[in-house]
């Protein structure tokens, strides 16, 4: 076969199309380096980019964000203020230099009483399709890759990942569950609207396939949240989808620990995993996700950990991913997660050459 340009293999594993070997691409954001700069190590062809796209922008009348940049014990980041009819939350962030990303020091809510305020937010605020963004972004990636389009969190997911500390949510769930619940009905709605907007866009542009941000991980969302919060909305999109005519899978950032929920995403409509992590670091094996889930593409997520190792621990465990997968055609190997600061000039060479050893489907 031809050899092919970096978006059209990536293309190729998402549509389940032949290619010409697996492909190897990165989150645009993650190595603290320009993509340029990595390109000009391990060659333009080798790497392909995925760049975070939106379909939606938000308008909300009565409600406005403000940022102000902070400074403590040497630290850097900033503060977003969110004004409301009802009041205002903060929330903070520092960067980490070490890890070469920014972390959440203060979450909106700090008092059950905050939900109020969460609530009149989300009273106020209206998802608008917009599409600006992802053909902006179709158009400068070119041959170098995709857009990465998420819809965006399902409901419970949405609460600790922007809102609240998971503790903190957990409690005011079982203490306050009439104002939580009003904020998860409020956030069920809003998913279903961005729902039909992400189906009218697929059916308008060429978007491979729309992404939950739901950061999976079982000990966290638990099998029964995961079935109640998260699955109906994968299937609901998935229908509305077929409905359309529109035949691109549903995809979800499954980053952390599956085990628990095996069984359910398999009886779910998703049909790829983005970010999914296998050994060391998380606990589903390759092998076993190829073999329980069929037709489910796998977008790995390199292990982060093993970005540490030497050169030639790296190519081993590569070649163990590919081996695992087989030449399925549903792998993409895929550094989704921040690795180690530097460490990609170390490990990017050799998992390189372990996906030009392991060859075209049939070598």
């Amino acid at each position: 076969m031809p050899s092919m340009t970096m978006r059209r293999r990536m293309l190729a594993v998402v549509q389940g199309r032949p290619l010409d070997r697996v492909p190897f691409a990165q989150y645009e954001n993650v190595c603290r380096c320009p993509v340029q700069g990595i390109w000009d190590v391990v060659g333009r062809e080798n790497l392909g980019v995925l760049r975070h796209t939106e379909l939606v922008r938000w308008e909300h009348p009565s409600c406005h964000f403000h940022r102000t940049d902070i400074e403590r014990d040497g630290m850097t980041g900033w503060r977003d203020t969110l004004h409301t009819p009802a009041g205002s939350l903060y929330q903070e962030h520092f960067r980490q230099p070490q890890l070469g990303v920014a972390m959440i020091a203060s979450h909106y809510v700090k008092d059950p009483k905050d939900w109020e305020i969460v609530r009149t937010y989300l009273q106020d605020r209206t998802p608008v399709k917009d599409l600006s963004q992802f053909r902006t972004n179709w158009q400068q990636l070119g041959d170098d890759g995709i857009p990465h389009t998420r819809v965006l969190q399902t409901p419970f997911q949405t609460l600790w990942i922007y809102w609240g500390r998971l503790e903190d949510v957990c409690f005011h769930m079982v203490d306050y569950p009439d104002l939580l619940g009003e904020v998860l009905d409020l956030l069920s709605r809003e998913c279903s609207r961005v729902i039909d907007i992400a189906v009218e866009a697929a059916a308008e542009a060429p978007i491979p396939y729309l992404n939950f941000a739901d950061n999976l991980t079982a000990p966290i969302i638990g099998l029964a949240h995961f079935q109640k919060y998260c699955v109906p909305f994968y299937n609901e999109l998935a229908d509305k989808l077929s409905e359309r005519g529109v035949d691109i899978p549903v995809c979800v950032h499954a980053d952390g620990d599956l085990k628990g929920l095996w069984e359910a995403i398999g009886g779910s409509a998703l049909g790829m995993l983005d970010s999914y992590t296998p050994p060391p670091d998380n606990d589903t094996p390759v092998a076993e996700a190829v073999r329980m889930w069929p037709q489910m593409r796998l977008l790995v997520n390199f292990p982060s950990s093993v970005h540490l190792s030497a050169p030639a621990k790296i190519y081993q465990r590569a070649m163990q991913i590919l081996e695992a997968a087989g030449h399925t055609g549903r792998l993409q190997i895929q550094i989704s997660e921040n690795p180690p600061m530097g460490r990609w000039k170390v490990s990017y060479p050799p998992i390189i050459k372990a996906i030009e050893d392991f060859g075209p489907p049939g070598g």
